[in-house]
């Protein structure tokens, strides 16, 4: 083998790359039909090749020669430029972490997710919390296990919270949501207190094949290309990258008694693919494709379906198509009243409908049971309980059953432990993100138009196509300018429900 130089170490980088890319596609086409189209009883087949594909991706991903290859290149990181240095770092500490955990322990893993997800499907579907209960045991204990492995010196669910974003620690969330508790909570007394909106233009019989071509309107109205982004049905809406970002899924669910569940989630989602498919080209088949936390994720998509898609702006220009689609529902009412009812703030059961204000107390929940299940405080068999408890305490409400409970988010069953709190922190970075785009971009006026150039030209030049060339902190601070402060948030919502409410 001939001596490896600078340039030939980086064409095996970009190999390597390519290769894991090429795994990581095939993994996601598996998932991906799994959680939309696959029969029920498919789950046990595609777990045996995602036991083969992910054991691939670990040989490949720790091999002698990789980790020679970027102990090569992290030597001479002085003579790279910044995607290279950025990407060898992110590998590095990636192999780094993943050859702490025995191959069998993360191939198992990987099947115990796969099965775990169809067990959720039906355990969901038929109210049965005792059948997923030994399922979600394992997953927090693995979790738990892998997390002591990797790093031995960190507190356990910090290590969990790092994984969604670098450097997050439950003393900074802590913070944050007493932070956002201090506000929130008042201003919900205040709100319902006060005359309640009338919501009924969302309910009604609202077909699905119609919402499915309003889904479509959506999407081609926020600036998706639909060359690249594709849309199907699942339980649980979700967005997903196959292989890179020109390869684009979103999905969403339609109940045909109401016009905004499916509505919000396709612009939720629409919003994930936005800042997905903005990365740049350059950065394709790199570790660098494709959001740099979720965080930040969630600070597209909340975005996109809060700050402009419950705007008042946002709901004159989607009126008429409303009208188009649905006019016998739609007889008689008004866009003032589509602002008003998309914007009703109240208890609520379900957390991705929940609305803009209550919004963060669901995730306060999960949070707090996350924290207590990983202290030892709290057994996986004790959740639906205190799932309960906290919900009565929190928003007010009893929840009837763990359908509509524990088992409404399929994120546990995906083993995405510590991913919660990256929405609260999303709704907050992207008030903020607003506050500086309307220093350039008269953001009102460019939705009334149905002009999304402008706003997702900002987004894109901002955020989007540096991918993951910077941690989330540089990100922040390249946009903002100044340290990131959650009162922006709190100050939307107060201003915007007191409108609302007509509070003083």
């Amino acid at each position: 083998m001939s001596e490896r130089t600078l340039e030939t170490a980086r064409g095996e980088l970009a190999a390597l790359q390519r290769k894991m890319s090429a795994y990581n596609h095939a993994m996601g086409v598996i998932y991906y039909d799994g959680a939309t189209c696959a029969p029920k009883g498919t789950a046990a087949n595609r777990g045996a090749s995602l036991s083969v594909l992910s054991e691939e991706v670990y040989r490949l991903s720790t091999s002698p020669e990789t980790v020679a290859l970027l102990e090569f290149l992290d030597a001479r990181k002085d003579s790279l430029n910044e995607k290279e240095r950025r990407e060898v770092h992110l590998l590095y500490k990636g192999i780094r972490e993943m050859k702490k955990i025995p191959m069998d322990e993360y191939v198992a893993y990987q099947q115990l997710i796969n099965e775990a997800e169809d067990v959720w499907h039906r355990a969901k579907a038929n109210d049965d919390f005792e059948s997923f209960c030994p399922f979600l045991e394992k997953i927090f204990e693995t979790e738990k296990r892998f997390s002591l492995y990797v790093a031995p010196e960190m507190d356990p669910y910090d290590k969990c919270l790092d994984g969604y974003e670098e450097g997050l620690t439950r003393e900074t969330l802590d913070k944050f949501f007493a932070a956002l508790r201090e506000k929130i909570v008042p201003l919900l007394k205040k709100v319902f207190a006060a005359p309640q909106i009338d919501d009924s233009i969302r309910f009604g019989s609202f077909a699905a094949d119609r919402q499915e071509k309003l889904a479509y309107y959506l999407m081609e109205t926020i600036g998706l290309d639909l060359d690249h982004v594709g849309l199907s049905t699942t339980d649980h809406p979700f967005t997903t990258s196959l292989g890179s970002h020109f390869d684009e899924r979103i999905t969403t669910n339609y109940h045909e008694d109401d016009l905004l569940s499916s509505f919000f989630s396709v612009v939720h989602e629409g919003g994930h693919a936005l800042y997905d498919t903005g990365s740049a080209d350059d950065l394709a088949y790199t570790c660098l494709d494709g959001g740099v936390a979720m965080s930040i994720h969630e600070s597209q998509s909340r975005f996109y379906e809060n700050i402009i898609g419950r705007s008042r702006a946002f709901c004159g220009l989607v009126f008429p198509k409303l009208c188009e689609l649905f006019p016998d529902e739609m007889k008689g009412r008004t866009a003032e009243e589509l602002y008003r009812a998309a914007n009703k703030a109240e208890p609520s059961l379900i957390r991705t409908e929940a609305d803009e204000l209550t919004y963060c107390l669901h995730i306060m929940v999960r949070y707090e049971l996350e924290k207590r299940v990983f202290d030892g405080e709290l057994e996986v068999k004790d959740l639906p309980s205190e799932w309960k408890k906290l919900y009565k305490e929190y928003l007010g409400v009893e929840v009837p059953d763990d359908r509509q409970g524990v088992l409404q988010d399929t994120h546990w069953a995906s083993g995405l432990v510590g991913y919660f709190p990256s929405y609260a922190l999303g709704n907050a970075y992207g008030a903020q993100f607003l506050a500086k785009m309307k220093e350039t971009v008269d953001v009102d006026a460019c939705v009334a138009k149905g002009d999304f150039g402008p706003i997702n030209a900002w987004n894109r030049e901002n955020i989007w196509k540096h991918g993951c060339l910077y941690t989330p902190a540089e990100l922040l601070d390249r946009v903002l300018g100044e340290p990131f402060d959650p009162r922006f948030y709190t100050d939307y919502l107060e201003k915007k429900f007191a409108l609302l409410y007509g509070l003083k």
